[in-house]
């Protein structure tokens, strides 16, 4: 009997340095609002997520300075590169991002992207700044796991 490991993900783009750079509160799904031309780029495997953020704007979420490059075959239909993009949730989720937002003091961070059942979602997470030395004890633990890992090899 086979066992099922994919489950309908295939993952586009990571953002590595959201999770040096923040603590994670909550992950969300989210769907996301593309044109054609936006959806055929993504789907060659050509977006950054690195530095782009999600705000609100009149009751409803957008992802901002994601970069999706233009697809060159689409000539007249082609889209803006980093265009801000309509985030699909529910108007509960909004309202609880909202709060987080506003009261807390978090940001949207996008962690990464992939197709879901043929769709395109973005994982984003409520998240809190890290400060300089909460980033040196977190590079301080992964150089000694690290190390640790390497005496470990060469003592067997």
């Amino acid at each position: 009997m086979k066992n099922k490991t994919n489950s309908g993900l295939k993952i586009i783009c990571l953002n590595r340095k959201a999770s040096f750079n923040f603590f994670f509160n909550d992950l969300i799904e989210a769907g996301i609002v593309l044109k054609g031309s936006e959806i055929k780029s993504i789907r060659s495997g050509k977006i950054n997520i690195a530095d782009s953020y999600a705000i609100e704007k009149n009751g409803e979420i957008f992802l901002l300075n994601s970069h999706i490059p233009i697809y060159e075959q689409a000539s007249g239909s082609n889209h803006n590169p980093y265009d801000e993009r309509k985030l699909l949730l529910n108007k509960k989720e909004i309202n609880k991002l909202i709060g987080k937002i506003n009261i807390d003091g978090f940001s949207l961070i996008p962690t990464k992207m992939y197709f879901k059942k043929g769709k395109a979602k973005i994982e984003i997470a409520v998240a809190k700044g890290k400060k300089l030395f909460d980033k040196r004890q977190t590079k301080k633990t992964r150089d000694w796991n690290r190390d640790k890992a390497r005496y470990f090899r060469n003592s067997s």
